[in-house]
């Protein structure tokens, strides 16, 4: 089974930056992609960027050149780069692995999540 790790949430004032670390383990034939997702109290989860076994990346319109998504794939680690942050930014974020378990099926991965608070 795979086991994804999220390190680096905190709390930061507004303007301040954050990187967020995904660490994951276990056997997987292969990556498709990783990305971030955060959830506000109240509000549904949503997409905050992606990034494909390729580096291809897609972010959230909210994000878009604030944030940066990458991955190290000898550390097997993906990271989630956040500057000038808003207290918008509040929630909590999760690491996600979509990966091939078969050569005809995928699979989701979540980690437990870690707390980004920014204050203004």
């Amino acid at each position: 089974q795979v086991q994804l790790v999220e390190s680096g949430g905190g709390l930061v004032q507004a303007g301040g930056s954050l990187r967020l670390s995904c660490k994951y383990s276990g056997s997987i034939f292969s990556i498709n992609a990783m990305g971030w997702y955060r959830q506000a109290p109240g509000k549904q989860r949503e997409l905050v960027a992606t990034i494909t076994s390729g580096k291809s990346t897609n972010y959230a319109d909210s994000v878009k050149g604030r944030f940066t998504i990458s991955r190290d794939n000898a550390k097997n680690t993906a990271y989630l780069q956040m500057n000038s942050l808003k207290p918008e930014d509040t929630a909590i974020y999760y690491c996600n692995l979509n990966g091939r378990i078969t050569w005809s099926s995928t699979r989701d991965y979540w980690g437990q999540g870690t707390q980004v608070t920014v204050s203004s």
